[in-house]
């Protein structure tokens, strides 16, 4: 028996997600499925990254963790109005081996037609990913032209003293100092990794 993870979404707190579940369950239990879970965002706008819809992201946490076979939506919208993130999310079902299936679109990537689709999708996710590269290399060849310094700003030296004072003291954690000092994580590793090249 396939085992099944439920995925619905609604946009605005006014909406329901229970139409879109009733129907999925319906057609779980057509094909025989078993579900394992439903996972609900409710209120939370598509455009939203993973890290801003928590049961998408206990969904694709789960996924990792083989906790089912195969991913039911009602429509590919309610997974990500992201092309990029939505691609990704593919991606990551495609390598972990688990199935999609979409209501609305009729798509089931268990069968051979569905496989293909899963293959156009890979192909395209590349194709986006040469063209943001080529785009990239091509601003950063503009700039250099220019003459503007790439990279990032260089901090203060009297920010970067801060940090080694309190790095030093030993008394907090490189995120604390980070926030109280109003820098990137990044600059506080970055300084005691050269603190302890100096050592």
């Amino acid at each position: 028996m396939k085992r099944v993870a439920i995925y619905v979404r609604v946009s605005t707190g006014a909406q329901t997600t229970q139409n879109q579940e009733r129907e999925l369950r319906d057609v779980a239990a057509k094909a025989g499925w078993e579900i394992t879970g439903v996972y609900c965002d409710a209120g939370i706008s598509g455009a939203k990254g993973r890290e801003q819809r928590p049961d998408f992201d206990n969904l694709c946490k789960d996924a990792a963790r083989r906790k089912f076979d195969m991913v039911a939506a009602w429509s590919v919208d309610r997974l990500s109005r992201s092309l990029h993130d939505l691609t990704g999310f593919l991606n990551d079902l495609h390598a972990l081996h688990i199935d999609l299936y979409l209501h609305q679109q009729g798509l089931d990537t268990s069968t051979a037609t569905g496989k293909a689709m899963f293959q156009m999708v890979g192909v395209f996710a590349e194709l986006e990913r040469a063209i943001i590269r080529e785009r990239v290399m091509a601003g950063l060849a503009r700039a250099k032209a220019e003459g503007k310094t790439l990279g990032r700003r260089r901090t203060d030296r009297r920010v970067e003293k801060k940090i080694e004072r309190a790095l030093t003291r030993g008394d907090r954690g490189i995120r604390k100092i980070a926030r109280e000092i109003g820098v990137g994580v990044g600059t506080v590793q970055r300084i005691k990794a050269a603190m302890s090249t100096e050592l």
